[in-house]
């Protein structure tokens, strides 16, 4: 009769904690949308992710193609915002770039979320020992500076990935795999994830040592559910609410930092396009054809920024401090 009413009342939390979930998130959005400057960075955001989805369908010329005789042209009707040195179209390279850093940003904070909250509930749950070894590794990579340890990664894995690149195509024949920028992806979004995956962990397991402690946790604990089961079912989805927060306010950093490394020769090199690398090409250049650096940059530093007034407003709409207020 006792484990009756005990599954009666975990089904019971079940549906209070889905109801109040819908609630939440409701009234966050009706937050959000009395938020201006969050209203222009969700502006901003769309445009640069529609950018990213359709911008390479509608660039007026390839990215990629060079026209020595019209290099280092003006902004023109032909080229809206000039040509670089070998006659590439701005453009065009600058509409691919958003395709680069928005993917970039996604499966970066894809891999860093999973192993952030992997490593998080698992160190959260069991404690101990498992806690103390995942939680130093954590505040050794917190403590390190994220672009520094990025670039290291970038230019130390660089031979390894090749090599393993190289025998994966001798196996399966794919020949994709010849192209140098999957070398460059592959790189940045596993020296990005390997800085950020810590902050994630951190976040997660504050919020699940929280929540391990509250009866209906206990009730499952006692029907005899295992740790996988309560982490997958309950302690991950109800810690669900920061982590969407921090996510929103760290695609522009991640963004940021894709064109900091391509800046440095590290990132995505030609033939790909990155903002970053345009601006590095033509950084001589600045006073003499400015154009070549005012368009990337300008479009970068606007992306980022809207970016992070999505994202404080996310948080200010989400977060119950900032509600409480």
């Amino acid at each position: 009769m006792s484990e009756r009413r005990a599954v009666t009342a975990i089904a019971d939390v079940d549906e209070f904690e889905a109801v109040e979930q819908r609630s939440l998130w409701m009234d966050g959005l009706a937050r959000l949308a009395r938020n201006r400057a969050a209203l222009i960075g969700a502006c901003i955001a769309i445009l640069v992710l529609f950018t990213a989805v359709f911008g390479p369908f509608l660039a007026p010329k390839s990215f990629t193609a060079t026209n020595l005789e019209r290099r280092l042209e003006p902004p023109s009707r032909d080229y809206w915002m000039g040509t670089d040195t070998i006659g590439r179209d701005q453009f065009s390279r600058i509409l691919h770039g958003a395709r680069t850093a928005v993917l970039v940003a996604v499966v970066t904070l894809t891999i860093s979320v999973s192993m952030g909250t992997i490593f998080g509930a698992v160190a959260a749950y069991y404690g101990g020992w498992v806690d103390d070894l995942v939680m130093r590794v954590v505040d050794t990579l917190y403590g390190l500076p994220d672009l520094l340890i990025a670039a290291l990664l970038a230019v130390t894995l660089r031979r390894p990935v090749a090599e393993w690149i190289a025998q994966l195509q001798t196996r399966t024949g794919w020949g994709f795999l010849d192209n140098a920028v999957i070398l460059d992806y592959l790189l940045v979004f596993g020296a990005l994830a390997m800085v950020n995956w810590s902050g994630y962990a951190r976040l997660i397991r504050g919020q699940i040592l929280t929540l391990r402690e509250l009866d209906f946790i206990r009730a499952e604990v006692a029907l005899g559910l295992s740790p996988w089961q309560i982490i997958r079912k309950h302690l991950a989805p109800n810690a669900i609410q920061p982590v969407v927060v921090a996510v929103t306010l760290s695609i522009g950093g991640i963004m940021l930092s894709e064109s900091s490394l391509s800046f440095l020769g590290l990132g995505v090199q030609p033939p790909g396009a990155s903002w970053g690398t345009m601006i590095a090409q033509n950084l001589q250049r600045v006073f003499t054809e400015p154009y070549l650096i005012i368009g990337p940059g300008l479009v970068l530093a606007i992306s980022v920024f809207g970016f992070n007034f999505l994202g404080d407003g996310v948080n200010d709409a989400l977060n119950p401090r900032a509600i409480r207020r």
